[in-house]
């Protein structure tokens, strides 16, 4: 078996910001026949027997319940981009892909329990998605994959980019922070901060631990922020743990035609 797992809005809120012209129903369609053709590609590509689109589920998820402040300042969707959504699931339907969603569950929580099952089950598994947070679940044996690019977010592109293993990018984040997605880290510490910390001392306890011997500014935000951090951790790891009512069988690709 080969399981694709698109991450659907980043597929298509990508390609609707590529479109020229203003915001309306002529861009949003434009949008959606370059969605398809992207789709397309992704799935000549990766050749999967089994599909599925996952889109964000309706209703405020558990990380807004344990933090108020979740994508606040999250830039809202396009309302002709929002009004054809339907319209898309129809498009991803006509190529053999069934679109997902899940009721107060984010798309990359669904993503993420399906993926990771899924490969513990020896079954080879892609995450079409340029989101870095899907990055974190490389060692778990699911491969990432840009459909811009073409290329694939390896352990090697980890490294170049954010100077630290993907076993390590959660707690980066954690203590760098999120800002599209309202996640503040730590004060003063931005990426190339957090990856020089986690090469000294490995991950976000190791770091906290040894914040009483660290001097200056970064001691001082470390050992005060430090259930920030940890909140922060919480909030950028996946859910791999769902109880999801999702049937692979269900999902199986068939190509139309």
């Amino acid at each position: 078996m080969n399981l694709l797992l698109v991450d659907a809005l980043n597929l298509i809120r990508r390609v609707y910001a590529a479109q020229p012209g203003e915001d309306g129903p002529e861009r949003a369609e434009g949008a959606s026949t370059s969605c398809a053709q992207s789709l397309r590609r992704g799935l000549n590509e990766c050749a999967p027997t089994h599909a599925a689109c996952v889109f964000e589920g309706e209703g405020q998820s558990w990380r807004h319940a344990l933090y108020d402040a979740y994508k606040a300042g999250h830039k809202p969707m396009p309302e002709a981009l929002h009004a054809a959504l339907d319209r898309y699931r129809e498009t991803f339907s006509e190529l053999g892909v069934e679109s997902v969603s899940i009721p107060e569950l984010e798309a990359d929580d669904v993503i993420a329990t399906v993926a990771c099952k899924a490969a513990a089950a020896g079954i080879r598994v892609t995450i079409l998605s340029t989101d870095k947070i899907f990055m974190q679940l490389l060692p778990l044996g699911v491969r990432v994959r840009d459909h811009f690019r073409g290329a694939d977010l390896d352990a090697a592109y980890v490294a170049e980019k954010f100077g630290v293993r993907p076993d390590q990018l959660v707690d980066l984040l954690a203590l760098a922070g999120d800002h599209g997605n309202g996640i503040p880290g730590v004060s003063g510490i931005g990426p190339k901060t957090a990856a020089g910390l986690l090469v000294r001392f490995e991950t976000l306890e190791g770091i906290l631990q040894a914040a009483e011997d660290l001097k200056g500014k970064l001691g001082e935000h470390l050992r005060a922020e430090a259930e920030t951090a940890r909140l922060c951790r919480t909030l950028v790891a996946l859910r791999t743990d769902l109880e999801l009512e999702i049937n692979l069988n269900e999902l199986r690709f068939q190509p139309a035609g």
